[in-house]
C-alpha cells in the first residue's frame, strides 16, 4: 500500500462547558451540553444559508484521542470483548475524527450555537455539513 500524508487544517473550535474528557458524555444524546461552533473569521462566509433549527453533522478532530489504539472495550465496558476500533465510535483510533449530529439553535456572524455536543472545549472543528433530505441537492 502506498503510502500518503495529508493536512487538515481546521476551520474553528468548539467552545463548551465541557472541559474533562472524563465528564463528557460518550454521545450527544446521552446529556451533552449547547456549545458553540467558533469558526474562524475567514470561514464566516461558509454559514451563510445555515439558520435556527438546521440540522448539521460537525466533523471534529479528537486532539487528545490516543492514536496508537487499535482494539477497544467498548464504551469502556471491561466485561466486552475486544473489539477493532472501527467497529466502534471510540475517539482513540489512527486518525481520530470526530463525527455529531447536532442541531442549530443560533446562528451568530462566524459562531453557530448547537445541541447537543459532546466533544470538549478547545476541539478543533474539521467541517460542517447539512444533512440532507432524499429530495434536498445542496
Amino acid at each position: 500500500m502506498n503510502q500518503h500524508s495529508y493536512t487538515i487544517e481546521p476551520i474553528g473550535i468548539i467552545r463548551s462547558e465541557l472541559t474533562a474528557l472524563e465528564s463528557a458524555p460518550l454521545q450527544g444524546d446521552e446529556g451533552a451540553p449547547d456549545a458553540w461552533l467558533e469558526l474562524k473569521a475567514s470561514f464566516a462566509q461558509g454559514l451563510v444559508g445555515i439558520k435556527a433549527g438546521d440540522e448539521l453533522i460537525v466533523l471534529t478532530w479528537f486532539h487528545r484521542a490516543q492514536r496508537s489504539v487499535l482494539q477497544v472495550h467498548p464504551r469502556g465496558r471491561l466485561g466486552a470483548p475486544l473489539t477493532g476500533v472501527f467497529a466502534t465510535r471510540s475517539p482513540d483510533r489512527p486518525t481520530p475524527v470526530g463525527l455529531h449530529r447536532v442541531s442549530v439553535l443560533e446562528v451568530a456572524e462566524n459562531r453557530l450555537r448547537v445541541t447537543p455536543m459532546e466533544a470538549i472545549d478547545g476541539t478543533p472543528i474539521v467541517d460542517i455539513k447539512p444533512i440532507l433530505a432524499r429530495s434536498d441537492d445542496r
